[in-house]
């Protein structure tokens, strides 16, 4: 059922999402096609907002904090296995890998790679991890004088 705070929860993850993107792109790779990369992230972000963090919202302040981490946690997640696989299919399209299971080695080593990039990265990590507690707490607002 939708409510105030699954939906001010969604746009402020897609937000975040977005937001996180934009810093991570200077760190991939001179020539990745980055076009896409974004709005997609922010439409993951989205529904990590309004799936998670949406159900979560009205639990007091201290739990939304919580709450936010879980989501932004959820949604890098998502992101980055998506984008792992997105590549991965990619690359077996062009028969770079000798079976399945060589491929889903590769994919998860492309997961760790990515994730290491941006939890290294000081603004792509203060983006995932503030903006997923402002949107939480936002969240938590409109649960409370809007709901």
């Amino acid at each position: 059922m939708p409510t105030a705070a699954k939906l001010v929860a969604a746009i402020g993850f897609a937000l975040m999402a977005y937001m996180a993107s934009e810093a991570f792109k200077p760190l991939l790779p001179e020539g990745t096609r980055v076009h896409l990369l974004s709005p997609l992230n922010a439409g993951i972000g989205a529904l990590s907002g309004w799936l998670v963090m949406g159900r979560l919202a009205g639990r007091g302040y201290r739990e939304a904090v919580s709450s936010g981490l879980r989501t932004a946690a959820v949604a890098v997640f998502y992101i980055l296995t998506g984008w792992a696989a997105y590549e991965m299919i990619r690359k077996s399209m062009r028969l770079l890998y000798d079976g399945p299971m060589e491929a889903l080695v590769a994919m998860m080593g492309m997961i760790g790679e990515y994730a290491v990039m941006a939890a290294t990265d000081p603004r792509t990590a203060l983006i995932v991890v503030g903006g997923g507690v402002v949107a939480a707490c936002l969240s938590e607002w409109a649960a409370r004088n809007l709901g």
